[in-house]
């Protein structure tokens, strides 16, 4: 009941802070005025409404954050704990065995293929060699990874 009545209160707070920012004047106003637009101010008095308007916006400005900062630290201190909620298919699946302390996991079973290095070339006199093209050893094709993602 206490935070119903506190929201309808910030509800309030944030329109009148609405309503009160666009009856105040722009910074464009004076512009407007040679046209028949300067007896706009006398309803709020002599010194016109920048004043009121202004003071009352500031008030209701910070009525508003203290509002929401005292609701914010109202609701993460009223929060209760979370129990343990029912997961349905998700909680009957066994738990995967962990490898004990101080061993390693088992080696994967997928197949790799080992790396063909080319033959080392003697060198003559200095001079580089040439590059040499290496054939695989077996008569399979090369396997590529696949592409995409």
């Amino acid at each position: 009941m206490w935070m119903l009545i506190l929201n309808v209160v910030y509800v309030l707070v944030a329109i009148a802070i609405i309503a009160l920012v666009l009856m105040q004047r722009g910074s464009g106003a004076q512009a407007g005025s040679g046209f028949g637009g300067g007896a706009s101010g006398t309803v709020f008095g002599a010194r016109g409404a920048s004043n009121f308007l202004s003071k009352s916006t500031k008030w209701l400005a910070i009525a508003f954050f203290g509002i929401s900062l005292f609701m914010a630290w109202y609701a993460t201190h009223s929060a209760r704990p979370t129990t343990q909620q029912n997961l349905g298919v998700m909680s009957e699946l066994p738990e995967a065995p962990a490898a004990p302390v101080g061993e390693l996991p088992k080696p994967s079973t997928v197949p790799s293929t080992p790396i063909q290095q080319a033959p080392a070339a003697p060198a003559t006199d200095g001079a580089p060699a040439a590059p040499q093209e290496s054939a695989p050893a077996t008569g399979t094709p090369p396997v590529t990874p696949p592409q995409g993602g």
